[in-house]
C-alpha cells in the first residue's frame, strides 16, 4: 500500500467542485493508498460548536463520533481523486462503526489514517469501506469503518432487515429545518441534500435531509454518562430523515451494552448497537 503523508489537512471548499467535475467514472477497484496527516490537536472552539449542535456537554473529552471530523477531510480527498472508481456525489452513506479504544482529550496530538478497502456486492449496486484511524503516539485510540454505496450495476443478493424493536418511544426528537445547515458549519460537509430543499430536489429528495453522521451524533449524546471509556458505537443509516421532522428515539439495554433506534410512522431512519469493550 503507498502511504502518502499531508502536511496540511485537505480544503473542503476545494473538494465539493472537484467532486463536481467528476460525476462520471467507471472502475473495478479501490486505490491502493493510505492518506496520513499527523500532529492533529483540536480547537478547543470547534469541538464546543460541535457538541453544542450535536446534543453534547460541554466537556474536555473528544464525544467518540467527533474524530469523524478530523479524518472527514482526508475521506473526501482519498474519494476524489483521480485513480478513485466512483464519483463522490451520488454516493449514499449506509452503514458505520467506531470503535473507542479510550477517552480522547483536547491537548492530544493525533496522527489519522485514512483508506478505502473491502469492494463488494451490494443489493443495489457496489458497497465498499473507508476505513479512518486515530493514533496516539504509537497507541491506535480510535477506528471508525464507513461504508458507502454505489447504487447500479450488478448487484449482490437482496438483505432483509426487521426493525430492532417495536415503535415504542423513549424521546420524540423535534429536528429543525435548519439542521443539515449547522451540521455543515461544523463538519465542512456540505452535500447539497443536507443544505435547501432546492438543492436536494436535484439529486431526486422532496426536502433538505439530515446528516447520517449528525443523527448518530445525537443518538450517542443520549447515552452520556452511561458508557464505558472503551465502545463500539455501530449503526446502519436507513430512511432519510426529510428536513423539519418529529422522530422516535427507542432505545433499551442489551447483554452487550445497548441497542437503539429512531424512527418516524413506524419507519425506521437509524438503528443501531452500543457494545462495550
Amino acid at each position: 500500500m503507498a502511504i502518502r503523508e499531508l502536511d496540511s489537512t485537505p480544503s473542503l471548499a476545494t473538494l465539493y467542485p472537484k467532486a463536481l467535475l467528476r460525476l462520471r467514472r467507471t472502475g473495478s477497484s479501490l486505490p491502493d493508498t493510505e492518506l496520513v496527516r499527523t500532529g492533529i490537536v483540536v480547537d478547543p472552539a470547534h469541538l464546543a460548536a460541535y457538541n453544542t449542535v450535536c446534543g453534547f456537554r460541554l466537556s474536555d473529552e473528544l464525544p467518540a463520533t467527533y474524530p469523524h471530523m478530523l479524518a472527514f477531510p482526508l475521506q473526501m480527498a482519498l474519494m476524489t481523486e483521480q485513480g478513485f472508481p466512483f464519483p463522490l456525489l451520488g454516493m449514499v452513506h449506509v452503514a458505520n462503526r467506531i470503535t473507542q479504544h479510550r477517552a480522547l482529550r483536547l491537548g492530544e496530538a493525533l496522527t489519522v489514517r485514512v483508506r478505502a478497502e473491502n469492494l463488494r456486492p451490494h443489493e443495489k449496486g457496489q458497497q465498499f469501506d473507508v476505513i479512518s484511524e486515530a493514533q496516539a503516539g504509537d497507541e491506535t485510540v480510535w477506528t471508525d469503518v464507513s461504508t458507502y454505496l454505489r447504487r447500479g450495476g450488478s448487484a449482490g443478493p437482496s438483505v432483509r432487515r426487521e426493525q430492532l424493536a417495536p415503535p415504542t418511544p423513549d424521546a420524540i426528537w423535534r429536528i429543525p429545518g435548519d439542521i443539515g445547515r449547522r451540521y455543515a458549519e461544523v463538519s465542512g460537509d456540505r452535500n447539497p441534500i443536507h443544505l435547501h430543499p432546492l438543492t436536494a430536489r436535484l439529486f431526486g429528495f422532496p426536502r433538505a435531509i439530515a446528516h447520517g453522521m449528525w443523527t448518530k451524533a445525537h443518538a450517542l449524546a443520549a447515552f452520556e454518562g452511561r458508557l464505558p471509556e472503551a465502545f463500539t458505537i455501530d449503526v446502519r443509516f436507513k430512511q432519510p430523515v426529510l428536513l423539519p421532522a418529529k422522530a422516535g428515539f427507542t432505545s433499551w439495554s442489551t447483554p452487550e451494552g445497548w441497542a437503539f433506534e429512531l424512527w418516524s410512522k413506524s419507519k425506521p431512519h437509524l438503528d443501531g448497537t452500543i457494545t462495550s469493550l
